[in-house]
């Protein structure tokens, strides 16, 4: 079985992901604890911590914030968790310790923690699985517990998380007098794998496969729950509760499409590919590869993101990706970026990592600003910021980031993601190393109870050259490089002579390399333009451009307004420019186009005038780094010329 190398094994000295990696432990994470205890000015309140205190008798009140408030609490525990395995910080660790120990204060007798129940409902406890995020918010404690325990080797966070993950096994499950039932929103089950693998419980296991294998059994549970008396609305009768929006409208295993909320989706399949390897179960892994490709091939937006539908935050149907009303919410993006990363682990197959790499370096790196304290929720393919207003069906589009917000998730996701970067570059197995996402770096581990390093040195994606180091004194290992999809000029050599490997599963495959011995890769990243399916109605006729992994867009502080007027010429090369001047070094792409004349008639359509057009030179920029200059119009796919 593959296994992630530990994150305090890898340092990070990346010229591209510097300016994040670094950035999460000087600014993320003291800002959003800052906002975790309402003290940061301009930002929307949190109540987070101020909940915990009043539910260990700190203070008086009842719960504020959303349902699952607690959970942004758990998310920022473990970005700090990861933080401390590289950046240690004694302040920093005070403080983790400080809330773990207020945690464990507001923590009931029998292990339930949920601050929104211990104080406003206590009596609820358990009877609105549809709509309450109990085992949601469990399960983001449960991976902050495991993520501070692997990283610090304190248990006091573990030991909370287990008794609490103790009640859950004891009230839920088939045995009669337990709930025959399973979260409205999954994130419990890819915990308590995690669990499992951390403590070698295997009733943690058990209990995810339960969760996992119940949903979508008949009567539905959630509809029954909603029948018995008593039962009270969290988010009202507007909800718009139908079972594919909980992905419970067939059992897992007949499921075919991503349906439905789609972080809710993308966690769920997390799990399935996690119990997939856990029970080497060929069906449920195949069900997960069914669902992935029609997420990626019919229902994922060309930046990696996902989740079409501004109403609840949701997949629609296939080929259904509007441009400038779409939700791609930051946190379905990381949820497709997990994934994808347990599918590689699981399968052996390096093409998964295409997907998420795609998302890291596009929807997931535009959640963030630059200088970490503005979030996007959404992630739009097109923005016209005047049409972004209250009230309207666009309303959820901000077109520029915000401090913070009232369900606020995705900017602690953002910061666990981040900061535990390191899980995405490499898998080891036995004596054999993956690559997986090109970001330079120094690791070490052992093979065969031998110490081994690699030095992998790389200025991607600016250029797609590669050089890798080994270090592996009296032993060898088996290397194993993903080669990208767009790769198609790939070339492998060691020691300056052409590479003795194979190509296996997406992999350049090198077996016997030995120390001191140097690895180069090098392939092609010279900017390409991508064709939407004419099924994708708002683009038929219009390009994307890419580079490597990043996906471009046009800004109006490059192009002027009327960013849709333009129209992009498909015979005419694209040209790269690296600005070391902008945004802290990026690339830029020029290219060649029109841009219709607008009219000297005021009125919105008239047969008076024809259309005329005039010679544009276009500038495109990574679409991750969008909106760290001045507020503006923002465009993804552009008219194309000369299709």
């Amino acid at each position: 079985m593959k296994q992630s190398i530990p994150l305090s094994s890898i340092r990070i000295n990346d010229s591209y992901w510097d300016r994040y990696i670094q950035l999460i432990p000087q600014k993320v994470i003291p800002y959003q604890w800052e906002v975790l205890n309402d003290r940061q000015s301009g930002a929307v309140p949190s109540y987070c911590i101020k909940n915990f205190r009043i539910a260990a008798g700190e203070g008086k009140g009842r719960h504020q914030g959303m349902v699952f408030q607690d959970s942004d609490a758990a998310k920022w525990l473990e970005a700090a968790a990861y933080s401390l395995a590289n950046h240690p910080d004694p302040k920093l660790e005070k403080t983790a310790d400080e809330l773990i120990a207020l945690i464990g204060r507001a923590q009931g007798e029998d292990g339930y923690f949920n601050t929104y129940f211990t104080l406003n409902c206590p009596e609820d406890k358990w009877q609105n699985l549809t709509e309450g995020h109990e085992l949601y918010c469990a399960g983001h404690l449960i991976e902050a517990a495991a993520a501070y325990f692997e990283t610090t080797g304190k248990r006091p966070l573990l030991d909370i998380a287990r008794r609490f993950a103790d009640l859950i096994c004891k009230t839920f499950g088939e045995a009669e007098g337990q709930i025959h039932g399973y979260p409205g929103h999954p994130e419990i089950e890819l915990a308590l794998v995690r669990l499992y693998r951390v403590t070698g419980e295997k009733k943690y296991l058990e209990m995810s496969k339960y969760f996992v294998e119940t949903r979508g059994g008949q009567p539905n549970y959630f509809l029954e729950e909603k029948k018995r008396p008593g039962f009270k609305h969290i988010f009202g009768d507007s909800f718009g509760f139908e079972p594919r929006y909980f992905q419970s409208h067939l059992p897992v295993r007949q499921q075919d499409t991503a349906e439905g909320h789609a972080v809710r989706a993308l966690y769920l399949y997390c799990a399935m590919a996690d119990l997939a390897d856990e029970y080497n179960d060929s069906e449920l892994l195949e069900r997960c590869r069914i669902l992935w490709n029609n997420i990626v091939e019919k229902r994922m937006y060309v930046t990696g993101s996902v989740g079409s539908s501004g109403h609840l935050e949701r997949f629609t149907v296939d080929y259904d990706l509007p441009n400038d009303s779409n939700y791609s919410e930051t946190c379905a993006s990381i949820a497709l970026a997990m994934f994808g990363q347990r599918m590689a682990k699981t399968t052996g197959d390096a093409s998964f990592f295409d997907t998420v790499e795609l998302a890291l370096y596009n929807s997931v790196r535009s959640g963030i600003s630059l200088d970490g304290d503005k979030y996007f929720y959404v992630n739009p393919m097109e923005v016209w910021p005047e049409v972004c207003i209250d009230h309207v069906s666009k309303s959820h589009i901000k077109p520029v980031r915000q401090k913070w917000f009232d369900c606020a998730c995705c900017p602690t996701n953002v910061a666990r993601t981040f900061t535990s970067l390191g899980q995405y570059i490499y898998f080891m197995e036995r004596d054999e190393i993956f690559i997986n996402i090109f970001i330079q770096n120094e690791v070490s581990f052992e093979v065969s109870g031998k110490k081994a390093s690699l030095y992998l040195t790389t200025d991607y994606p600016k250029s797609g050259n590669v050089k890798i180091k080994v270090k592996a004194d009296d032993t060898v290992i088996t290397l194993n490089i993903r080669i990208p999809s767009f790769a198609s000029d790939y070339a492998v050599k060691v020691n300056g002579s052409a590479a003795p490997g194979e190509r296996r599963n997406n992999y350049y495959r090198l077996v016997n390399v030995k120390n001191d011995d140097e690895i180069s890769v090098m392939f092609s990243v010279k900017p390409r333009l991508i064709f939407a399916n004419p099924k994708v109605h708002y683009n038929c006729g219009k390009v994307a451009i890419a580079r490597g992994p990043e996906i471009f867009c046009l800004e109006e502080c490059d192009n002027s307004e009327d960013l849709t007027s333009l129209s992009l010429d498909t015979e005419k090369p694209l040209v790269e420019c690296w600005r070391e001047d902008l945004l802290g070094g990026i690339m830029t792409i020029k290219a060649k186009g029109k841009k219709q004349i607008t009219p000297d008639d005021p009125s919105s359509f008239s047969e008076n005038f024809f259309p005329q057009f005039q010679d544009a030179d276009i500038t495109a920029v990574p679409y991750g780094f969008w909106c760290n200059r001045s507020p503006g119009e923002m465009l993804v796919w552009i008219r194309a010329m000369s299709i």
